[in-house]
């Protein structure tokens, strides 16, 4: 996110614009009150689970500035922290004038939310950096700058994935003995849906679900490892919308080439892409059996009338 170079400014950061989160409630309830008592949070979740939105959205009710960093393995203790222009070094020396603010320094500085995106991929170094940050007296030392004590508000949120997650590293033991944890799960198939609609208004009930259940089954699927999160459903919905597709185009072949398009990089097989047996094969073998699993979740209700239910107009 950028940044202004003065961390003095009172600019508030643009969030979407309000609205009513689905589920969450619990969640929000417990959150709010965590940082209601000046605590630091720790959101763990899978992937697309919402983690994201839900730390804007309690940013957003409660009117507070978000800084957000997202955190990949290049980070740096200086993009966090902030570092000096060799320029104006050159004509300043060593002093605010020619400091650059990170946004660590920012959220300090401004009493804001800190936002941490997938915190457990920063580097060690980096998420010791946030050690004294996170005491109770909450200060910074910056070298050839002094100390900085974050103004009244400021408050951690940071997310992470699952531990298991490929790409990720443990974070420290002193790092969470500062963090409250909060888990957070997928949401339920009728909110789910939900999203889906809210998200694309000429959306019929039957393809919002019929994008729900499918990638809701590649989360049980046993030759599955990771399955898919909201985030596809979203994509093969937009895919459908604009395809104008009718209910019985579930069964063509058209909707599977575009479903495997949209899964094939949102999923992780239980077999590696570098064993004996093909990916693709395997793949395709997933691929025919959700297909079977989604039909036969349209023929449950022996009455018939599970389809009428669930596909609204189409």
């Amino acid at each position: 996110m950028a940044h202004p170079k003065n961390p003095k400014s009172k600019t508030p950061v643009k969030v979407p614009k309000k609205v009513k989160m689905i589920g969450r409630q619990a969640e929000t309830q417990l959150i709010e009150s965590l940082i209601a008592a000046h605590k630091h949070v720790l959101l763990e979740g899978p992937v697309g689970s919402g983690k994201t939105s839900l730390a804007l959205f309690i940013a957003d009710h409660l009117q507070r500035k978000v800084v957000r960093v997202d955190g990949d393995g290049r980070f740096t203790e200086q993009k966090l922290v902030g570092s000096f222009d060799p320029k104006l070094v050159m004509g300043f020396g060593f002093g605010r004038k020619s400091f650059l603010p990170g946004p660590l320094y920012e959220a300090m500085a401004e009493g804001a939310l800190l936002l941490l995106n997938e915190l457990n991929r920063m580097p060690e170094m980096v998420q010791n950096v946030l050690l004294p940050v996170l005491e109770q007296n909450s200060v910074l030392n910056i070298p050839h700058l002094g100390v900085l004590k974050a103004a009244p508000g400021f408050c951690l949120i940071a997310t992470q994935n699952p531990r298991e997650f490929i790409g990720t590293a443990p974070i420290g033991e002193a790092l969470l003995d500062r963090l409250e944890w909060v888990s957070i799960h997928y949401l339920s198939e009728d909110q789910e849906v939900e999203v889906l609609q809210r998200h694309l208004p000429g959306l019929s009930r039957f393809w919002a679900w019929a994008c729900v259940i499918l990638i809701r089954l590649t989360r049980s699927h046993s030759k599955i490892k990771r399955g898919a999160s909201l985030r596809a459903a979203l994509s093969l919905a937009e895919l459908v919308l604009a395809s104008k597709w009718t209910v019985s185009q579930l069964e063509s072949e058209n909707f599977w080439t575009l479903a495997t398009s949209v899964l094939a990089n949102r999923i992780e097989l239980q077999v590696s892409k570098f064993s004996a047996q093909a990916y693709s094969a395997s793949l395709s073998e997933v691929m025919s059996e959700l297909r079977a699993l989604l039909l036969v979740e349209l023929k449950k209700d022996e009455s018939g009338t599970m389809l009428e239910k669930k596909k609204g107009t189409a």
